[in-house]
């Protein structure tokens, strides 16, 4: 058997968002996968741009990501309370797609924020906003990273073993659904 797909998708654009470090180390710690980072760079959800252009090719891409994936990792921080700006207009135009590449499909959601909840709030809000996709959000355990920005060495993994244990549990939870183990 071939090794899983793993796509990881992070709530900010940043190359060294904690977010993004947080989706690669949990690709780590999944294990064995063929891994793709997703890139959220569209414009904004725009029904006239929809009804004149169609979907965006980046926007495309990512629909087919999201079905040709065996599981995915969703990682956002909290931007004033709530999901980054950019996960939710991805999700937007993801709806707009056709078909539902979410249905079923096995995902780990987290969160890294700098404050000292680590992005709970957000977090529970993402997990509302996938519920009309009907994907198998895995329920636990719930990663908050807290302190994000201190949170990882040079090498980007997390420094702090009780994260490592949370994150690791995760990904196995996830790596049992994806593969029918569970």
């Amino acid at each position: 058997m071939s090794d899983p797909k793993l796509l990881l998708i992070s709530g900010s654009l940043r190359t060294e968002a904690t977010n993004r470090k947080l989706t690669r180390e949990a690709a780590r710690l999944f294990g064995a996968a063929e891994v793709v980072e997703a890139d959220l760079r569209f414009p904004l959800y725009d029904g006239d741009q929809e009804a004149d252009s169609g979907i965006p090719e980046a926007v495309q891409r990512l629909t087919d990501q999201i079905a040709a994936a065996d599981a995915v990792v969703i990682s956002t921080p909290e931007y004033n309370k709530g999901p980054s700006g950019v996960l939710k207009n991805a999700l937007d135009w993801v709806s707009r797609t056709e078909g539902n590449p979410w249905k079923d499909k096995p995902v780990a959601v987290m969160s890294a924020a700098a404050g000292r909840a680590g992005g709970e709030r957000a977090q529970m809000i993402l997990r509302s906003f996938l519920v009309p996709f009907r994907p198998h959000v895995v329920p636990g355990p719930e990663v908050h990273l807290a302190g994000s920005r201190e949170a990882f060495d040079e090498a980007g993994q997390l420094t702090s073993e009780q994260y490592i244990k949370t994150l690791t549990e995760l990904m196995t939870q996830l790596r049992a659904v994806a593969t029918g183990r569970s």
